[in-house]
């Protein structure tokens, strides 16, 4: 199988790392491609007409797109128990909140990035923002004994999501009032499959 990915996506992270968690590195080739919103790369477009990464090219079916699918489609494989009955539908809450967290800091980038400087909107980043904080305050005081519980897909996209704050949103103190949750990442961060990806 060939992952397509840009080591920079969190989306593509949060799929590498389950690759690593699942024990399928063996199985996957990580290719890397130029991700871009406004002419994204036809090696992306021929698998994903939408123009995202990550995908999965796979030999025996379509290719997968969108991390949650090729998430849930890697851990059934391997049958990691990543997503777990007991806890299947906290765990599918936490990792969209995990992906709302990643598409808020994404379109900042985007904003600053793509947008000439006269036409972007201050206040439009800003509620990009809250959307972000008013995540981390609630995972500060509602999901922190899930995140002490045993590994899952949550677990990985809410690593991934706040290494992407680190990586691109280092002027925003989202560590600050949520001693919890930092001490959680601190810890999660150093995972050997959360090293072996850290954005660059």
């Amino acid at each position: 199988m060939q992952l397509l990915t840009a080591p920079p996506s969190p989306f593509a992270r949060k799929v590498r790392v389950c690759v690593i968690e699942a024990g399928l590195a063996d199985d996957v080739e990580e290719v890397n491609v130029a991700a871009s919103a406004l002419a994204p790369d036809p090696a992306i477009t021929s698998h994903n007409p939408l123009g995202k990464i990550p995908a999965l090219i796979r030999e025996d079916g379509p290719a997968l797109y969108d991390s949650r699918v090729i998430c849930r489609w890697l851990d059934a494989r391997a049958g990691a128990g990543l997503y777990p009955d007991a806890r299947l539908w906290e765990t599918l809450t936490l990792e969209a909140t995990a992906d709302g967290i990643m598409d808020a800091a994404v379109l900042i980038v985007y904003e600053h990035r793509f947008r000439p400087e006269p036409h972007r909107s201050e206040d439009w980043i800003e509620g990009q923002w809250g959307k972000i904080a008013r995540a981390l305050d609630t995972l500060e005081a509602r999901w922190m004994s899930h995140l002490a519980g045993r590994l899952d897909m949550g677990q990985i996209a809410l690593g991934c999501a706040l290494g992407y704050l680190d990586f691109r949103h280092p002027d925003r103190p989202w560590r600050a009032g949520r001693g919890a949750l930092d001490d959680w990442y601190a810890v999660f961060g150093e995972r050997a499959a959360m090293r072996a990806t850290r954005p660059a």
